[in-house]
């Protein structure tokens, strides 16, 4: 794809945490512009923390995170990038059209009609053409999910995280989610940042990651999922990417 070379994230040094007392220390890595890049890592390996960081909700301890060359920060102006909370985070007093022309209606000058259709195409965009008058609570999980994404997309960034994007979803409706990120990064050429745990869609779709280890307080590996998964001599590493216990046996 065009442009995966150019850097979009550049993470530097950095420690995070809370009330100063560091949860993850010595990060370094880049992600490129126009990849899928997963964050991965156990329960509590710091993964939502990271994210918060990238996103520009917290301040680092220590360290600098760049994106597009500048600190990242959420006043001031339009977002610059979509967020795909975990539980879709949708409003449940909105319809599905007023939840994604929120931001539309926030941060544009659009006129109601070219809002209704944004709204619209990123509704079909997703795969939810026509349910733009449903409410929240009539959706599926899955559908959710959707939803969120075609929020996240309404102002077209260049970048979108996305928080346990297959949390709670059976594994054929999170195969088809894995599907749709792929043809929105392939078809858009947008960075996607994902924080996952779920080895299937890891492989289905992240080209690089870095895992976090909770006793490392930190990173302990960084490279292609499928790689780590053959090659890495770090029994963590293989353990995580094997789907085992650390020494132990593979499960069935």
């Amino acid at each position: 794809m065009p442009g995966t070379s150019e850097l979009h994230i550049r993470v530097s040094d950095l420690a995070v945490g809370y009330d100063g007392v560091p949860i993850l220390e010595n990060l370094d890595f880049e992600i490129r512009r126009g990849e899928i890049f997963a964050i991965l890592g156990g329960s509590g390996s710091g993964k939502s923390t990271l994210l918060r960081h990238l996103i520009g909700l917290a301040e680092p301890i220590r360290g600098e995170i760049e994106v597009d060359g500048a600190k990242p920060k959420l006043d001031g102006g339009a977002p610059t990038a979509g967020v795909l909370f975990q539980s879709g985070a949708l409003l449940g007093s909105m319809t599905l059209g007023e939840n994604v022309a929120l931001p539309l209606a926030s941060w544009t000058d659009l006129k109601p009609h070219e809002i209704d259709a944004v709204v619209h195409s990123k509704l079909r965009l997703v795969g939810l053409g026509g349910f733009e008058n449903h409410m929240p609570d009539e959706l599926s999980g899955g559908m959710k999910k959707r939803a969120g994404i075609a929020r996240a997309l309404a102002l077209e960034p260049s970048l979108v995280y996305l928080d346990e994007p297959s949390a709670g979803l059976d594994p054929i409706t999170s195969a088809e989610l894995d599907d749709l990120l792929l043809t929105l990064n392939r078809g858009l050429g947008t960075t996607l940042v994902v924080v996952t745990h779920e080895l299937p869609s890891i492989f289905a779709i992240a080209r690089r990651c870095i895992l976090l280890d909770t006793a490392a307080k930190g990173a302990i590996a960084l490279g292609d999922p499928r790689q780590l998964r053959a090659e890495s001599l770090d029994p963590r590493v293989s353990a995580f990417f094997n789907r085992r216990p650390s020494g132990g046996e593979a499960h069935p």
